[in-house]
């Protein structure tokens, strides 16, 4: 579904992406973990259209969408949860799901997407009317998750879904990104400090280290692997 071919970012003189490839397959859960600084949310970012490349391809379903605009790239059917959730403080619950749906016409549609998100995340649905600051870390990511939901993607990517969530909810918001992938068959690239929770929950991972991809295997390979283990793992 998507590939990344030698693609290079930069931040100004900082060269933040090396020379990057790598493939996600349909319908799959890949991760990509690493230290912070290493670019991981460089990588997701540039996906987006949030950063531009400066050499190499982003090809999604076969379509190079390196210099799309970040909407025209949703329009694609491409999704991102940002790292630190960035809902709308001041809206509703509600008022941020439909936000998520800005690019949808279909009334119907736009119904369906709302009833599927309140049955993932029921907790939303008791908080529709509230405010978005005044719900917790863990109800916010639900929120920030469910608003992406609702643009109908294909490929969704999320950085860092368990930051400042307390344990419990962390478990949850594992669960239902589990739930999303098999129900949906939506496609999910994973980004998270969590190694450990990532490669669990994963197909397929990438280790990226100061922009480059230094190791690459199937999850539960990685899991296994030493220099995974020490360094990420928290074991020999």
């Amino acid at each position: 579904m998507l590939e990344i071919r030698n693609l290079n970012v930069s931040y100004g003189a900082i060269h933040a992406l090396h020379g990057i490839s790598l493939q996600i397959k349909d319908g799959d859960i890949v991760t990509l973990i690493g230290a912070n600084g290493a670019g991981k949310t460089t990588t997701l970012k540039t996906i987006s259209g949030l950063l531009k490349v400066r050499s190499g391809e982003i090809l999604y379903d076969g379509r190079n969408i390196a210099g799309l605009k970040p909407h025209q790239i949703v329009k694609l059917g491409v999704s991102h949860v940002p790292e630190g959730r960035m809902v709308f403080a001041n809206l509703t619950v509600r008022e941020n799901l439909m936000m998520g749906a800005y690019l949808q016409r279909d009334k119907g549609v736009i119904r369906k997407e709302l009833d599927f998100v309140f049955a993932m995340f029921p907790r939303l649905k008791e908080r529709e009317g509230q405010v978005a600051a005044t719900l917790s870390g863990g109800e916010q990511q639900m929120l920030a998750i469910g608003r992406a939901l609702m643009s109908q993607p294909k490929f969704l990517m999320m950085d860092e879904p368990s930051l400042g969530i307390a344990p419990l909810l962390v478990k949850t918001i594992f669960e239902k990104i589990v739930e999303i992938n098999r129900e949906r068959r939506i496609t999910i690239l994973l980004v998270e400090q969590n190694a450990n929770l990532a490669l669990e929950i994963s197909h397929y991972g990438y280790v990226l280290e100061t922009g480059r991809i230094i190791l690459q295997d199937q999850s539960a390979a990685l899991r296994q692997n030493p220099q995974v283990r020490s360094a990420y793992l928290g074991g020999g």
